[in-house]
Protein backbone atom coordinates (compact mmCIF):
# COMPACT_ATOMS: atom_id res chain seq x y z
CA UNK A 1 0.00 0.00 0.00
CA UNK A 2 1.33 3.42 -0.96
CA UNK A 3 1.15 6.21 1.62
CA UNK A 4 2.67 9.55 2.51
CA UNK A 5 4.52 9.48 5.83
CA UNK A 6 5.63 12.47 7.90
CA UNK A 7 9.05 12.05 9.52
CA UNK A 8 11.36 14.17 11.66
CA UNK A 9 15.17 14.21 11.56
CA UNK A 10 18.17 16.47 12.04
CA UNK A 11 20.28 17.21 8.96
CA UNK A 12 23.83 18.49 8.81
CA UNK A 13 24.28 21.17 6.15
CA UNK A 14 27.96 21.15 5.14
CA UNK A 15 29.75 24.42 4.31
CA UNK A 16 29.85 23.39 0.62
CA UNK A 17 26.03 23.82 0.48
CA UNK A 18 25.87 27.20 2.24
CA UNK A 19 25.34 28.94 -1.12
CA UNK A 20 22.07 27.08 -1.85
CA UNK A 21 18.74 27.61 -0.11
CA UNK A 22 18.33 25.85 3.21
CA UNK A 23 15.33 23.83 2.00
CA UNK A 24 17.05 22.68 -1.21
CA UNK A 25 20.18 21.64 0.72
CA UNK A 26 18.12 19.73 3.31
CA UNK A 27 15.99 17.96 0.66
CA UNK A 28 19.13 16.84 -1.23
CA UNK A 29 20.63 15.44 1.99
CA UNK A 30 17.37 13.69 2.91
CA UNK A 31 17.15 12.16 -0.58
CA UNK A 32 20.65 10.70 -0.25
CA UNK A 33 19.89 9.33 3.21
CA UNK A 34 16.34 7.97 2.78
CA UNK A 35 15.40 7.30 -0.85
CA UNK A 36 15.57 3.59 -1.82
CA UNK A 37 15.85 2.64 1.85
CA UNK A 38 13.83 -0.17 3.48
CA UNK A 39 12.48 0.51 6.95
CA UNK A 40 10.78 -2.19 9.06
CA UNK A 41 8.04 0.26 10.13
CA UNK A 42 7.53 2.28 6.93
CA UNK A 43 8.44 -0.25 4.23
CA UNK A 44 10.10 1.04 1.06
CA UNK A 45 10.89 4.76 1.09
CA UNK A 46 10.45 5.77 -2.53
CA UNK A 47 11.00 9.52 -2.56
CA UNK A 48 11.12 12.67 -0.46
CA UNK A 49 8.22 14.95 -1.39
CA UNK A 50 8.62 18.06 0.76
CA UNK A 51 10.50 19.36 3.81
CA UNK A 52 10.13 22.10 6.43
CA UNK A 53 13.53 23.10 7.81
CA UNK A 54 14.09 25.09 11.02
CA UNK A 55 16.00 28.21 9.95
CA UNK A 56 17.78 28.38 13.30
CA UNK A 57 20.43 25.69 13.29
CA UNK A 58 23.05 24.59 15.79
CA UNK A 59 26.80 24.50 15.45
CA UNK A 60 29.20 22.08 17.12
CA UNK A 61 32.76 23.09 18.00
CA UNK A 62 35.24 21.73 15.46
CA UNK A 63 32.50 21.12 12.80
CA UNK A 64 31.99 23.69 10.04
CA UNK A 65 28.45 22.52 9.23
CA UNK A 66 25.13 23.57 10.76
CA UNK A 67 22.55 21.15 12.17
CA UNK A 68 18.87 21.80 11.49
CA UNK A 69 15.72 20.03 12.65
CA UNK A 70 13.61 19.05 9.65
CA UNK A 71 10.08 17.68 9.25
CA UNK A 72 9.55 16.02 5.89
CA UNK A 73 7.08 13.97 3.87
CA UNK A 74 8.08 10.77 2.11
CA UNK A 75 6.20 8.56 -0.34
CA UNK A 76 6.35 5.00 1.04
CA UNK A 77 5.18 1.54 0.00
CA UNK A 78 4.39 -0.99 2.71
CA UNK A 79 3.16 -4.38 1.43
CA UNK A 80 0.51 -5.76 3.80
CA UNK A 81 -0.39 -9.42 4.29
CA UNK A 82 -3.53 -10.47 2.37
CA UNK A 83 -3.44 -7.28 0.25
CA UNK A 84 -4.44 -7.75 -3.40
CA UNK A 85 -1.82 -6.27 -5.75
CA UNK A 86 -1.45 -5.81 -9.50
CA UNK A 87 1.95 -6.54 -10.99
CA UNK A 88 4.00 -7.39 -14.06
CA UNK A 89 6.22 -10.44 -14.47
CA UNK A 90 9.83 -9.26 -14.87
CA UNK A 91 11.72 -12.58 -14.62
CA UNK A 92 11.04 -16.32 -14.94
CA UNK A 93 13.20 -18.78 -12.97
CA UNK A 94 13.26 -22.54 -12.43
CA UNK A 95 11.24 -22.13 -9.23
CA UNK A 96 8.72 -19.47 -10.31
CA UNK A 97 8.51 -15.83 -11.35
CA UNK A 98 9.41 -12.43 -9.99
CA UNK A 99 6.55 -9.95 -10.22
CA UNK A 100 7.08 -6.17 -10.02
CA UNK A 101 4.67 -4.69 -7.48
CA UNK A 102 5.23 -1.03 -6.70
CA UNK A 103 8.94 -0.32 -6.18
CA UNK A 104 10.00 -3.94 -5.60
CA UNK A 105 9.71 -7.51 -6.88
CA UNK A 106 7.70 -10.26 -5.21
CA UNK A 107 8.24 -14.01 -5.62
CA UNK A 108 5.45 -16.06 -7.20
CA UNK A 109 6.56 -19.64 -6.51
CA UNK A 110 5.47 -22.32 -9.03
CA UNK A 111 3.38 -23.97 -6.29
CA UNK A 112 1.42 -20.70 -5.91
CA UNK A 113 0.53 -20.10 -9.57
CA UNK A 114 -2.41 -22.49 -10.06
CA UNK A 115 -3.74 -25.99 -9.45
CA UNK A 116 -2.06 -27.64 -12.44
CA UNK A 117 1.23 -29.30 -13.38
CA UNK A 118 3.56 -26.44 -14.31
CA UNK A 119 6.78 -26.33 -16.28
CA UNK A 120 9.13 -23.37 -16.13
CA UNK A 121 10.90 -22.59 -19.42
CA UNK A 122 13.61 -20.12 -18.42
CA UNK A 123 15.08 -19.75 -21.95
CA UNK A 124 11.79 -18.59 -23.49
CA UNK A 125 10.73 -16.76 -20.31
CA UNK A 126 7.49 -18.70 -19.82
CA UNK A 127 5.61 -20.83 -17.31
CA UNK A 128 3.40 -23.44 -19.01
CA UNK A 129 0.46 -25.33 -17.50
CA UNK A 130 0.12 -28.83 -18.97
CA UNK A 131 -3.62 -29.47 -18.39
CA UNK A 132 -5.23 -26.06 -18.89
CA UNK A 133 -2.73 -24.78 -21.48
CA UNK A 134 -2.47 -21.45 -19.66
CA UNK A 135 0.82 -19.55 -19.80
CA UNK A 136 2.61 -16.77 -18.00
CA UNK A 137 5.49 -14.92 -19.59
CA UNK A 138 7.74 -11.96 -18.97
CA UNK A 139 5.59 -8.86 -19.46
CA UNK A 140 2.32 -10.55 -18.39
CA UNK A 141 0.26 -8.58 -15.89
CA UNK A 142 -1.50 -10.37 -13.09
CA UNK A 143 -3.44 -9.92 -9.88
CA UNK A 144 -2.13 -11.65 -6.76
CA UNK A 145 -2.50 -11.76 -2.97
CA UNK A 146 0.45 -11.04 -0.66
CA UNK A 147 1.14 -14.08 1.55
CA UNK A 148 4.53 -13.27 3.11
CA UNK A 149 6.36 -10.06 3.99
CA UNK A 150 9.82 -9.76 5.54
CA UNK A 151 11.22 -6.24 5.82
CA UNK A 152 13.36 -6.63 8.95
CA UNK A 153 17.04 -5.78 9.27
CA UNK A 154 18.06 -9.29 8.19
CA UNK A 155 16.30 -8.86 4.83
CA UNK A 156 18.40 -6.12 3.26
CA UNK A 157 16.33 -6.15 0.07
CA UNK A 158 13.04 -7.18 1.69
CA UNK A 159 11.21 -10.36 0.74
CA UNK A 160 7.61 -10.62 -0.44
CA UNK A 161 5.72 -13.76 -1.39
CA UNK A 162 2.50 -13.77 -3.44
CA UNK A 163 -0.10 -16.31 -4.60
CA UNK A 164 -2.52 -16.63 -7.51
CA UNK A 165 -4.13 -19.86 -6.21
CA UNK A 166 -7.42 -18.27 -5.24
CA UNK A 167 -10.53 -17.36 -7.23
CA UNK A 168 -10.26 -14.26 -9.42
CA UNK A 169 -6.47 -14.06 -9.14
CA UNK A 170 -3.87 -14.62 -11.86
CA UNK A 171 -3.46 -13.29 -15.39
CA UNK A 172 -6.12 -10.89 -16.67
CA UNK A 173 -7.53 -13.36 -19.23
CA UNK A 174 -7.83 -16.07 -16.53
CA UNK A 175 -9.87 -13.69 -14.37
CA UNK A 176 -12.18 -12.85 -17.31
CA UNK A 177 -12.79 -16.58 -17.84
CA UNK A 178 -13.62 -17.06 -14.15
CA UNK A 179 -16.06 -14.14 -14.19
CA UNK A 180 -17.87 -15.63 -17.21
CA UNK A 181 -18.04 -19.05 -15.50
CA UNK A 182 -19.41 -17.45 -12.34
CA UNK A 183 -22.23 -15.85 -14.33
CA UNK A 184 -20.76 -12.39 -14.31
CA UNK A 185 -20.59 -12.26 -18.09
CA UNK A 186 -23.11 -10.34 -20.18
CA UNK A 187 -26.46 -12.08 -20.20
CA UNK A 188 -29.19 -11.88 -22.79
CA UNK A 189 -32.09 -9.68 -21.67
CA UNK A 190 -35.20 -11.70 -20.79
CA UNK A 191 -37.77 -11.83 -23.59
CA UNK A 192 -41.23 -10.56 -22.78
CA UNK A 193 -44.05 -12.89 -23.65
CA UNK A 194 -47.35 -11.51 -24.82
CA UNK A 195 -50.30 -12.68 -22.78
CA UNK A 196 -53.67 -12.47 -24.45
CA UNK A 197 -56.67 -11.61 -22.33
CA UNK A 198 -59.48 -14.16 -22.60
Amino acid sequence: MFSISTLVDVVRIPPSLFGTTLKKAAVNILKEKYESMINADLGYIIMILDAKVDEMGKMIAGDGGTFHKVEFEALTFYPKLQEIVQGEIVDITDFGAFVRIGPTDALLHLSQVMDDYLKSDVKSGMILASQSGRTLKVGSTLRARITAVSLGKAAAMGKIGITCRQPFLGAEDWIKEEIKKAGGGKEEPAKKEKVEAS
